[in-house]
């Protein structure tokens, strides 16, 4: 049994708005396109589906174009343990990868191919890992395999500390993130002057929805280290890295480690852009995986 807050508002006047449930989550996604092959966007944290919005259209055209809200973002459920299921089950890398095998088939597609962008391509990747039966191919835009949230992990103790004080630690980690939330956002572009403050309040606003800290804040305590740079010599499925020339937040020559790792992987590297190329550089990101599904068919 779920407990859920206050559901978050679904974006107004949007007619590809819609919702479906996954495991009694509620799931808020955009598709666009029809026919195959379905390209499934995975955003990174903070942000949410509309971090695609350069790029959807012109991929609709290639099939069907499917950007989603992960679990605690945008307008999909900020799940909070109950009886009987717990934040590990809600939130962990491996939950969260398991929620996006079992989307491709209620999407009523065998295999998709995931475009993954900083944890989102840490998800992307865990998925294909997992269940690689459900995935035709990988696109990891800046994932994060070598550092940030794919090595970090609380330790047992200060965790189990901080669980039996969820009311203060959530509260606390609420307060860091607004008063750093700008700085962030910022962080992850390579001309941060292009980002509007509108632009800003309005990622905070759609992020600080319902039960917004108490989510985030199981999702911090579920954060495992995923050694995935171990596994991925068993990874036998076509892969496009592309990295920013400037990301700060996954440094390109972790995407170039992550590239050579990967049997027979090809590297893109975005001039001009730094965490987010989707979004600073849509053209050029548009041309990498318009080449890559080229050659898949």
């Amino acid at each position: 049994m779920l407990k859920h807050s206050i559901p978050p508002s679904p974006p107004a006047g949007d007619p590809q708005s819609r919702f479906i449930e996954i495991n009694g989550i509620r799931i808020h996604y955009r598709r666009l396109g029809t026919g195959g092959p379905l390209i499934l966007l995975i955003h990174g944290s903070f942000l949410n589906l509309d971090s695609w919005s350069e790029v959807m259209g012109p991929l609709a055209e290639l099939g069907t174009v499917v950007a989603f809200d992960r679990p605690g973002f945008g307008a999909s459920d900020r799940p909070l343990p109950g009886p009987g299921r717990s934040g590990m089950a809600l939130y962990s890398a491996e939950a969260q990868a398991r929620l996006v095998a079992e989307l491709i088939p209620e999407l009523g597609f065998k295999r998709a191919l995931l475009v993954g962008n900083s944890t989102g391509g840490t998800l992307a990747l865990l998925t294909a890992l997992a269940q690689p039966e459900r995935v035709s191919g990988l696109v990891l835009i800046d994932a994060m395999v070598y550092s940030g949230y794919a090595t970090s992990e609380v330790p047992a103790a200060v965790r189990g500390f901080m669980a039996a004080i969820k009311p203060v630690f959530s509260w606390l980690m609420g307060v860091l993130i607004d008063r750093l939330f700008a700085k962030a956002m910022r962080r992850f572009w390579y001309r941060p002057e292009r980002l509007s403050d509108e632009r800003i309040a309005q990622l905070k606003s759609e992020f600080m929805q319902g039960a917004w800290r108490e989510a985030f804040f199981e999702l911090f305590l579920a954060t495992r280290k995923l050694a995935l740079d171990q596994r991925l010599p068993d990874l036998r499925l076509p892969t496009l890295v592309i990295t920013g020339e400037h990301d700060r937040a996954v440094k390109p020559e972790e995407s170039l480690r992550l590239a050579q790792a990967i049997a027979g992987a090809k590297l893109c590297v975005i001039p001009e852009s730094g965490h987010l190329p989707h979004e600073e550089q849509p053209t050029a990101v548009l041309a990498a995986i318009r080449d890559f599904i080229s050659r898949l068919a």
